[in-house]
């Protein structure tokens, strides 16, 4: 039987960062995981160029975790954004900074990261168990005593680390697996829901495909509650698909779409794209008129062309009622205006998302008010630790919840390392 000082469950983002944390203590440390690869999620993550983390100031990053973000204060302040970057730049990989704050390697290869975090692991006498499916936590006694592997083989232990991930992107071995070794040990776990998703639609022009693969560039996209409040606001990018919308604006606001949903107990949410946010429905009346005043016997189809996507303007003219082929002599004014205001509040329902194995982020997990927000320490079983996706926690898509993962991730090795040595 294999004695260790801490053991770490999940090689991906936390667990790798738990590893160089703990050995970094002084801890004998044995990291399992269950897949043939370290790192797999970090590894497809940013497009596949490993948004390491991103560059904002503590109070506005943790603006961007809007899943109890709050919880990070104290896990960011040991070892946040500055630190994960300096840690990384150490190793010899170069970062550059991109919009909003984005960090990614100069390479442009999660490849790059993985490697260099799983070597700097390797070097730090990690002892590495991949194909090792954890079957269950042992505890006894009050507190943890080890794993026991599907194998059989049992390693014992004074900490252990559940960085087994969340239930989303399962092909990099994210199958919500430490959830049930967290309720053993007596921890709730709040329901968990997709985040970062695409949305689905109920529209005919979604159903008939005629706007699928249309990508919107710069629009501002909004979620209303049913009493006509808007919940949130994100501006970006956008497409249309043959199920509803997705792209980056769309992931950000999609799990307050899943939230309206579950509160209200509405059959559909009303989403808005304001398709130009730095005009008002005033400034589109008048401009547009202008134009076709300008060219008073040109059809309006053709004047409004490239002011607004094409394939959105016959549907737009629908929706105020405007035919195609009317002259700047024939304009209606008020439906003139009903035109202007939809371009700035274009409606979508939408009924809810793709499923939670198809986000990128799980929401819910493990319950923060059992654990300690310094440490990442159990407060119901002494020994044992949580850190990344597992926790109640998400952000938006950006380097954020890898943010989360190296820091939390960091915090419950040293901690795990200091209880054990």
């Amino acid at each position: 039987m294999m004695q260790a000082d801490v053991i770490i469950i999940g090689g991906g983002s936390a667990g790798l960062m738990a590893a160089v944390a703990a050995s970094k203590h002084g801890a004998k440390v044995v990291l399992v995981d269950k897949g043939d690869k370290l790192g797999r999620k970090l590894g497809i993550s940013g497009g596949g160029r490993c948004n390491v983390t991103n560059n904002k100031e503590l109070d506005e990053l943790i603006k961007y975790i809007p899943g109890n973000g709050k919880f990070l204060y104290s896990a960011l302040t040991q070892f946040g954004n500055k630190d994960i970057i300096a840690f990384f730049e150490k190793l010899g990989i170069r970062l550059k900074e991109e919009d909003n704050g984005r960090m990614f390697p100069v390479t442009d290869k999660a490849k790059t990261v993985v490697d260099a975090l799983v070597k700097q692991v390797r070097a730090q006498g990690v002892d590495i168990r991949v194909n090792a499916p954890v079957k269950e936590v042992l505890y006894s006694e009050g507190g943890v005593r080890g794993v026991l592997l599907r194998s059989g083989e049992t390693i014992r232990a004074k900490s252990v680390i559940i960085a087994s991930g969340g239930k989303s992107v399962p092909h990099t071995g994210s199958t919500g697996d430490g959830y049930a070794w967290a309720e053993q040990a007596g921890h709730t776990i709040t329901e968990l829901f997709p985040t970062e998703v695409p949305v689905t639609v109920s529209e005919p022009f979604i159903a008939s495909k005629e706007l699928q693969g249309l990508s919107l560039r710069n629009i501002a996209l909004s979620v209303w509650n049913p009493k006509g409040k808007k919940l949130v606001e994100h501006e970006g990018d956008m497409i249309f698909t043959h199920f509803g919308i997705s792209g980056p604006a769309v992931l950000r606001c999609s799990q307050f779409v899943v939230k309206a949903l579950k509160q209200f107990g509405a059959p559909h949410i009303r989403m808005t794209i304001d398709l130009l946010p730095d005009l008002s429905a005033d400034d589109i009346y008048a401009e547009t008129l202008a134009m076709a005043k300008q060219d008073a016997k040109k059809w309006i189809k053709n004047v409004l062309s490239g002011y607004v996507p094409d394939r959105m303007l016959p549907l737009l003219l629908q929706q105020a009622g405007l035919s195609e082929q009317l002259t700047y002599d024939n304009i209606p004014k008020q439906a003139w205006m009903d035109l202007a205001k939809l371009i700035k509040s274009f409606p979508l329902r939408a009924y809810g998302t793709l499923s939670i194995e198809e986000a990128f982020v799980t929401g819910g997990g493990v319950n923060l008010k059992e654990v300690d927000p310094k440490t990442m320490a159990s407060k119901l079983m002494p020994g044992l630790f949580f850190c990344g996706e597992v926790l109640d926690i998400h952000g938006y898509t950006g380097g954020y919840n890898i943010t989360a993962a190296f820091s939390t991730g960091y915090a419950a090795g040293q901690n795990a390392a200091q209880l054990s040595v």
